[in-house]
């Protein structure tokens, strides 16, 4: 870690240092991983990460956070909630970002004050001012939310460099988002869909891919992956299950994105729909391959997932 980074880490560390406690809200991503690390670190167990738990978080986000709350050492709290209770979330406009951030982040300020804590951090850095159409963002001003990345001036790519001093596994996390990202913006939100989206994905994820996005276009589910992995995703016998399996869920029609993974592609303005603003990438060595072998387990039914 540069000295530029570490200096920054330790103006983070000392600032957290002079609270009486704090609650972080925390995905589990890169970002949030961070801030709960240094938080843990300067804190003890005067930190608290909590996640929010609802229909948009895929069920493998839930438990990868507990798992790097293990990591950590932090206390972790569960608050539980409903998107679908917002009409203004399901109608899914421009402002969808605003609405969930707004109940996400109300759900972590009526847990902290259950816990007698007074301040609530993000994971918002640096970059993410600058990152185009970030309604996000405007939630965390309106509650006050504290964002020490943002703060102390760290941006992405310090970002994981602290991740990985800290020696978390995220610190080359691929991206990731709430699942309505993956529903063009003025389709309805359902759970039906939600539902669907998060098995189609964990069907991916159970074949070997690790950058993906399967984006529901109600009757056509229209699969991103990374473009290390387009490869594997041209291969004739992934075509034949993906149709087969993905589309026993409800699709009449599963198509392959040929431009491939990146964030943002059914939202206005080029909206960065990542929930943490994570950005993409692989952690892998550019000269192998990113999947070993997509093709080396059995395919599971739509039943099995």
């Amino acid at each position: 870690m540069s000295t530029s980074v570490a200096d920054k880490l330790d103006a983070a560390r000392a600032d957290l240092a002079d609270r009486d406690g704090v609650l972080v809200a925390f995905s589990g991503g890169v970002d949030s991983s961070a801030v709960a690390a240094i938080a843990h670190d300067a804190l003890g167990d005067d930190a608290v990460a909590c996640t929010a738990k609802s229909e948009t978080l895929p069920a493998a986000e839930l438990d990868d956070a507990r798992r790097v709350a293990d990591e950590i050492g932090i206390r972790h709290e569960i608050a539980e909630f409903s998107e679908l209770d917002s009409q203004a979330f399901v109608e899914n406009d421009d402002d969808r970002c605003y609405h969930c951030r707004t109940m996400r982040l109300g759900a972590m300020f009526d847990r902290a004050k259950e816990l007698g804590i007074d301040v609530v951090c993000d994971g918002t850095n640096a970059s993410d001012p600058g990152e185009g159409h970030r309604p996000g963002l405007r939630a965390v001003d309106e509650l006050d939310a504290y964002s020490p990345l943002l703060e102390h001036g760290i941006v992405k790519s310090e970002v994981r460099q602290i991740a990985d001093e800290y020696g978390l596994s995220v610190a080359d996390k691929p991206s990731m988002a709430c699942l309505s990202s993956r529903i063009p913006t003025g389709l309805e939100v359902t759970e039906e869909r939600l539902t669907r989206i998060e098995k189609a994905e964990t069907v991916l994820r159970t074949w070997g891919f690790e950058q993906f996005r399967v984006r529901d276009h109600d009757d056509i589910a229209r699969i991103e992956v990374g473009a290390d992995e387009l490869e594997a995703a041209l291969d004739p016998d992934f075509v034949a299950a993906a149709q087969q399996h993905i589309g026993d869920l409800g699709f009449d029609h599963v198509t392959l994105d040929l431009e491939g993974y990146r964030t943002g592609s059914v939202s206005p303005a080029n909206e960065d729909d990542e929930n943490d603003a994570e950005t993409a990438t692989s952690g892998e060595d550019d000269d192998g391959p990113l999947v070993e072998d997509v093709f080396a387990a059995d395919y599971p039914t739509a039943d099995e997932i």
